[in-house]
This record gives C-alpha cells, structure tokens and sequence, in this order.
C-alpha cells in the first residue's frame, strides 16, 4: 500500500475527515519514523514495534484520536509518549507556519520516559525542522506528571494506556481545553467544564500500551 492509498482508504472509512489533519497525513510522512528494517510496513495500517516494547501507532488509531483532540493553529499541546515523534510531528504541522501561523515560542510539548526513544524522536522530529524552529520543545521524563512548566494546555494527547486519567494532566489543562488518552482498552475525551468539572465520553475497543510511571 502507498501513503496516497492509506490516506485515501482512512478517508474513505471515516477515520480522517478534517482537512488539516489530512494535510497533515500528507506532509509528515510515516516513513521517516520507522527503522529500515520495517520500512517496508510504513504503509500498512497497522502499530509497528520501535524497540523497547513499545510501537508506532496504528495510523487508523492515530487519525481517530487527532479528529477528537481537534488540534488548531493557536492551540498549546501537551503530547504525552512521544515514541516514534510522528504524533507530535502532525501535531506541529497542524498548528505551525505550514498551516498559517507565524510564531516562533514553543506549541506542542512533547514528554517521552526511554531515553533511547527520546533521542530517536528528537531526531525524527527535526527532520521537518520542528525543533530548530522552536514549534516543539521535548522533555524527557516521566509522562504521567506532564510538563507542568509550561502548562496549561489547551489540549493533551496520550499513546499509552492508564487505569485513569492522572490528576496532574486534569490539573495543567485549561477550562476549555480538551484530553485525549487511553484508559484500559477504551479512548477517553475528558472536556474540561470547570476546575473540577469535567464531562467524559468513552470509545470502546482500543488497545495501547501501558503508561508507566518513572517513580
């Protein structure tokens, strides 16, 4: 299968539907985040290894998360379990100059825990230049207490399963904003209504790999 037709198949099934993220798709290509070993499978919709047990996501899961995130240019990401660097590369795209806005502090933070996976992404990443030109700043450490320096977020994102949303992401999200995470095997949006209000919807039959704590 080539990108032409992943895209066009996860388009036909309902699975990308927002220009941007389409867009998206398009520029930031799958291929320049998996090893040579597997580039053979770039295209194939389905979660490929990376090393250290953990994987690229399924492109279908990845296109369904970014429609419920709604990321737009202005927003202030957190995207927890970087991996690979592809989420967070469509992530820059959506919200960076690509997609017509010009600004030079920081949008999409990204926190990975392997110190191996943290350099391969910081590598993948500046590919598209995102980190030179200050669209991404990666952290590495423990994701499940998020990136508290520079929340809050309007949005944060998540490719690894918890029991529950972390308090410490409810916390460094803005009224308004917006989470997005796997909890056991289900994809969690958790709208922020208030300080301590949230309204909650639940999509079934997911399945991520574990978040882990450092501590």
């Amino acid at each position: 299968m080539t990108k032409e037709e992943l895209i066009g198949e996860l388009v036909h099934d309902g699975y990308l539907k927002t220009p941007s993220i389409i867009d998206a798709f398009t520029y930031v290509d799958r291929v320049d985040f998996i090893s040579e070993d597997m580039k053979r499978y770039t295209y194939t919709n389905e979660p490929l290894p990376i090393g250290f047990d953990q994987t690229i996501s399924q492109p279908l899961t990845v296109a369904f998360m970014l429609e419920l995130l709604s990321p737009k240019i202005g927003d202030v990401i957190l995207d927890i379990g970087v991996g690979s660097g592809w989420q967070t590369a469509l992530l820059a795209f959506i919200i960076s100059r690509e997609y017509g806005e010009e600004e030079h502090t920081p949008s999409v933070f990204g926190v990975e825990r392997i110190h191996e996976l943290f350099e391969s992404a910081r590598q993948n990443v500046e590919k598209y230049h995102y980190i030179s030109r200050n669209i991404v700043l990666l952290k590495e450490g423990d994701g499940t207490t998020g990136f508290l320096e520079h929340a809050p977020y309007d949005k944060i994102v998540a490719a690894a399963a918890a029991p529950t949303i972390p308090q410490a992401w409810k916390d460094q999200l803005k009224i308004g904003g917006r989470i997005v995470a796997p909890v056991d095997e289900s994809i969690v949006v958790l709208d922020k209504k208030g300080t301590m209000d949230f309204e909650e919807k639940r999509y079934f039959g997911f399945h991520f790999v574990p978040l882990i704590s450092v501590n």
